[in-house]
């Protein structure tokens, strides 16, 4: 096997690549266009593809620099918090909670549909949980964090493994899903998009030209960027002190969160970047990359692991998952244009990871409209809440099986 790895400059290079590659293709093909599959969703799932035949034709594996993904990461959350008005926020209360009661609902659902198609294949317990929230509901992170407890106390030797290959397949299915069903959410109920003339929190529409783009809003929000991404670090120091550990790009939402309400108003003639072009296409690439490097990353040989049955069970929640969100998360949100938009990020969301669920609605959104509320509650609920809550329950139906 030989391995070659790739630098920042290497790995930078190529991830725009494999943007431009998604956005031809995107161009192309139709039907990428008209259910508003992501671009780096297209491009990054095509590039993985490549690498994986390199490694199964030629022994080749290509290793990136994966510390840039995770600034791209951090960068992106901070735009989401430097667009989050307080106007917006209160209206999201409601809605937010009502959100994450049922994102909290189907973490017991993922697991119990894992504990009962595992029981059906004649799968071991805990390869159910496994396949459930700890690998698609927690990602990549969280079945790498819990592998070694299934593998030394659950005796399950490829637990690493499975939880790869399950978050693997959930983070590129979750990619593909949600644009088809907001689409179809859109088309079938007929939901009036055309007032949703409101400014993009993420990107420019499709159809709208002439965008100004400025050197001095450019630089501002470059600025503001820097100073609350540093803000951001500071409060996930204070908060280890009283021993709450949480992710950087948490604590540099909130940090946006909290100055985007606060500046503005003490220094009334600072210009201010929210709500400009700017922000939103630094917001745009910030979140391409990192998804391109996610996806083009992706060990996709690591899904041979899997075995069939397996792949049954993560077909079964797949089916789960877009059945929940048609049925329940969309009447309980509101029947509404902003309801598709959080279901279509809803399901990148409990299938692979909160950049996923974004990138989904930004793609819905570039074509129909903005929808703030969406791009407020969505990502506190898979960024902040979710991760949180995931990790009882897992702990709880562990607890159960014993």
């Amino acid at each position: 096997m030989n391995t070659i790895l790739l630098d920042i400059r290497q790995t930078i290079i190529i991830a725009i690549l494999v943007l431009y590659l998604g956005k031809y293709l995107t161009k192309k093909i139709k039907f990428l266009q008209n259910f508003n599959i992501p671009d780096a969703v297209s491009g990054g799932v095509l590039a993985s593809l490549v690498f994986g035949l390199l490694y199964a034709v030629f022994q080749v594996e290509i290793e990136f620099a994966l510390n840039i993904r995770d600034l791209f990461l951090i960068i992106f959350f901070t735009t989401i918090g430097l667009s989050s008005k307080l106007k917006t926020l209160l209206q999201g209360g409601k809605p937010l909670l009502i959100l994450l009661a049922i994102a909290v609902s189907y973490l017991f659902l993922q697991n119990l549909t894992g504990l009962g198609m595992a029981a059906l294949m004649g799968l071991e317990r805990p390869i159910g949980i496994l396949s459930g929230s700890v690998s698609l509901s927690g990602g990549h992170g969280t079945a790498i964090a819990w592998s070694p407890i299934f593998a030394e106390t659950y005796n399950i030797a490829n637990a690493l493994e499975i939880g790869i290959a399950s978050a693997t397949f959930g983070l590129v299915l979750g990619g593909i899903v949600g644009g088809p069903i907001a689409k179809w959410l859109i088309v079938k109920h007929r939901l009036n998009t055309k007032d949703q003339d409101e400014n993009l929190t993420i990107g420019i529409k499709h159809q709208e030209k002439d965008v100004i783009i400025d050197y001095n809003t450019m630089l501002n929000s470059l600025l503001v960027i820097g100073i609350t991404i540093g803000l951001g670090i500071q409060i996930n120091y204070l908060s280890t002190l009283i021993g709450l550990r949480l992710p950087d790009f948490v604590t540099c939402l909130l940090a946006g969160i909290i100055l985007t309400n606060t500046i503005p108003l003490l220094f009334k003639r600072f210009p201010w970047p929210s709500d400009t072009p700017s922000l939103a296409l630094i917001s745009d690439v910030s979140l391409g990359l990192f998804l391109a490097i996610s996806l083009m990353s992706l060990q996709l040989w690591t899904l041979l692991d899997i075995g069939v049955s397996i792949a049954v069970v993560l077909l079964t929640q797949l089916i789960v998952c877009i059945i929940y969100t048609i049925f329940l998360v969309f009447p309980v949100m509101g029947r509404d244009y902003d309801a598709a938009v959080i279901c279509a990020g809803y399901s990148g969301l409990t299938l692979g990871a909160t950049p996923t669920a974004i990138a989904n609605m930004t793609a819905v959104t570039a074509q129909f409209g903005g929808s703030s509320q969406a791009f407020i509650i969505v990502p506190l609920v898979g960024a902040f809440f979710i991760d949180i809550v995931n990790a009882f329950v897992i702990q709880r139906f562990l607890t159960l099986i014993s």
